[in-house]
């Protein structure tokens, strides 16, 4: 009568692994459901950040393209310094009709370059700065100093080199 202590006829332990089993599987439909939810969540997510993604690099690449097409032609392009800005940072006067003293650029040039040295104090930062600067006074200088020389050559007409042979 040990089993009618346990409280049955014997049958009963086999009764608890059954409920074990039932849970077992209902844990395992749960878990079914739960990492269905995950996934859908997480591809939702991810989705909406491509698409988001997506709209960035356009418009970036919209902007971009707007800046490069018809963008304020004083700025230089690979630092957006104008010239006045640049004449200003190494305190000299803008070009007139494209000509300008190099020479004084360059002397005002090395003084604020070496004055601003990270090694003795200085900012890298103004440092960076002040190299812009003078690139883009010689840029603007050069591209005069071209134009004039394309209109000099269409005053003066086509005049060919001739070779003779010997």
């Amino acid at each position: 009568m040990a089993s009618s202590a346990e409280g049955g006829d014997g049958r009963d332990g086999g009764g608890g692994r059954r409920e074990a089993v039932e849970s077992a599987i209902t844990g395992l439909m749960h878990a079914h459901r739960i990492i269905t939810q995950v996934v859908l969540t997480g591809t939702r997510v991810l989705g909406r950040a491509f698409a988001e993604a997506y709209r960035q690099a356009s418009a970036s690449q919209k902007y971009a393209a707007a800046a490069a097409k018809g963008g304020d032609p004083r700025t230089f392009s690979s630092s957006g310094l104008k010239l006045d800005e640049a004449c200003k940072i190494l305190n000299v006067s803008p070009p007139k009709d494209g000509v300008m003293n190099m020479e004084t650029v360059t002397e005002r040039f090395k003084k604020l370059f070496d004055l601003n040295d990270p090694k003795k104090g200085g900012s890298f930062y103004l440092q960076s700065k002040i190299l812009r600067a003078r690139e883009r006074i010689e840029a603007e200088v050069r591209g005069k100093e071209e134009a004039a020389e394309v209109a000099r050559r269409a005053k003066e007409g086509w005049n060919p080199k001739l070779y003779k042979d010997k």
